[in-house]
């Protein structure tokens, strides 16, 4: 009986064992604060406000022109050349958008990686969807995101 009991006790710590190297160690971040706290981002961020703000004066300096015009036929025509012209550089500073931020995941993507690597996690998610549990390695990926070369 004892031999049994000797078995199924190192069956049960052989399962207990495999179970634990099995387990998926869950990490999360808060990537709202990763982007507001990385330096790149914050900088693109900023850039692009100001393109957009210079943007938005360029609008406003036209239609002042645009009111000292008193021939409908000018008019109509100084109309039609600046939707083109702003149309133009609205794309242009949407395009620079895109390519911004996709450098800013990627390098966020990379970062978190990386952070997962060296903490051992299998995986980090989100803090949003972790309600319990899980390691914080929001200032980890801030860390390394922010003491790379850009």
């Amino acid at each position: 009986m004892s031999k049994i009991k000797l078995t199924l006790t190192a069956l049960l710590v052989m399962a207990a064992a495999n179970l634990t190297a099995n387990a998926t160690t869950i990490g999360y971040a808060d990537f709202q604060k990763v982007l507001s706290e990385y330096s790149l981002a914050r900088s693109t961020y900023k850039d692009l406000d100001n393109k957009m703000l210079e943007l938005q004066q360029y609008a406003m300096d036209k239609d002042k022109q645009f009111r000292t015009i008193e021939s409908p036929l000018q008019k109509k025509t100084f109309e039609e050349q600046f939707q083109k012209e702003f149309k133009l550089k609205e794309d242009r500073i949407y395009d620079l958008k895109d390519q911004k931020e996709k450098v800013i995941r990627d390098n966020v993507l990379a970062a978190s990686k990386a952070v997962a690597t060296a903490k051992k996690l299998d995986v980090i998610l989100d803090y949003g969807v972790v309600y319990a549990g899980g390691v914080d390695v929001t200032n980890d990926i801030i860390q390394y995101l922010n003491t790379q070369k850009k």
